[in-house]
């Protein structure tokens, strides 16, 4: 059963949770571990951490255009910088694990001109494109790894609440969709012009293309069905039609939460791959999703509940929740092993290794039986 651990940053661990499971594991000390996602906070997988745990996948992706170099600032109490989008992100020089939202660069826009008068990034720059197609060909061809393609920022409606704050984003939702869609459609020009160069640096390398937006909380979806349907979803279609009509990989999209309502319209619109599959929200019971989707998806994710045991089970609970997820999701295939969302850092390292040594005990085909085809 494939294994990803820090192919995407989506699935990746903590620099924290990192550096104790390499000193459990009896790896060398890095002095300065590399930082994959400066806002998350995730850690490099090294190389010889890959070999250890057997990881299948690789990321090929550019974190930001290499002309824009993030500035991390002093702010007294914080550390703060802001990304090419004009967003500001800042964390807590005592205690902070991660850098939050602070400001937003379109929170004043009331018009169309104010959007478009924005400093936008540019999504071809060749700086950020530069090493995409060698890097895929080394993983794909040289190391036989599956090859997973990084987008160009998180997801159309996303980067519209980021923008203009979430504040304003909620009072768009309700009395100036035209506004917000005007962002929407300018966030997903930009991302569709970033696709047709990465993909065709890339080619029919990739196995996987990344896209997302978190539309939904712990109980239940963030915003209506119904405004899913009518303001988001022919967004999401564009975009998908655009990745398979322009590459044979498969569309992975990340999406937390108790998305379930949506699943539907998501295969409708040419969906393949779910992450990161949270199976402590509601409604999305893993057996029940293999069930009722497990035809038409595959779900990448959903190996551990990582809010519930990963980070406050014992050892043995980990390997409980691992095989329930394994013997749940896995049969007929259509799954990778991957935590739900990233390892946090107050996982310890003895409920990584349980987790692992889960998958390997486990993790062998052929696993029950399932309506998958």
């Amino acid at each position: 059963m494939p294994l990803d651990l820090g192919a995407t940053v989506l699935t990746g661990i903590h620099v924290t949770a990192y550096e104790r499971l390499r000193a459990h594991l009896g790896l060398p000390d890095r002095h300065e571990i590399q930082i994959l996602d400066v806002l998350q906070q995730l850690a490099v997988v090294d190389e010889d951490m890959r070999e250890r745990l057997k990881v299948d996948v690789r990321e090929v992706a550019p974190r930001s255009s290499a002309t824009y170099q993030i500035e991390i600032r002093d702010g007294g109490d914080y550390t703060y910088f802001y990304d090419e989008w004009g967003i500001g992100w800042r964390k807590p020089k005592s205690g902070g694990l991660y850098y939050d939202m602070f400001d937003n660069p379109l929170r004043d826009a009331q018009t169309f001109a104010d959007i478009d008068a924005h400093h936008w990034p540019d999504p071809v720059d060749q700086a950020r494109l530069t090493g995409l197609g060698e890097r895929a060909r080394q993983a794909a061809v040289v190391e036989e790894q599956g090859v997973a393609l990084g987008g160009l920022c998180a997801g159309i409606l996303e980067m519209a609440a980021w923008l203009r704050g979430f504040e304003n984003y909620y009072l768009d939702l309700a009395a100036n969709q035209k506004l917000l869609g005007y962002l929407m459609d300018k966030v997903l020009e930009l991302k569709l012009a970033y696709w047709e160069k990465a993909l065709a640096e890339v080619g029919d390398l990739a196995d996987i293309v990344e896209e997302a937006d978190d539309f939904a909380g712990q109980s239940g979806m963030l915003i209506s069905p119904a405004t899913y349907r009518t303001l988001v979803k022919p967004r999401h279609k564009k975009l998908f039609d655009v990745l398979h009509a322009r590459s044979p990989a498969k569309i992975f999209f990340h999406s937390c939460g108790a998305i379930r309502p949506a699943i539907p319209d998501l295969i409708d619109i040419g969906l393949d791959i779910l992450n990161p599959v949270q199976v402590s929200a509601a409604g999305m019971d893993s057996a029940g999703l293999k069930r009722d989707f497990g035809r038409e998806l595959t779900f990448w994710g959903g190996g551990v509940d990582t809010q519930r045991v990963l980070g406050s089970g014992t050892p043995q609970q980990v390997r409980e929740d691992v095989k329930r997820r394994i013997e749940d999701l896995a049969p007929g295939g259509g799954f990778v092993f991957a935590a739900v969302h990233n390892i946090q850092p107050n996982v310890p390292p003895e409920n990584i290794t349980a987790m692992w040594e889960s998958l390997q005990e486990y993790g062998t085909y052929p696993i029950g039986t399932s309506a998958c085809v």
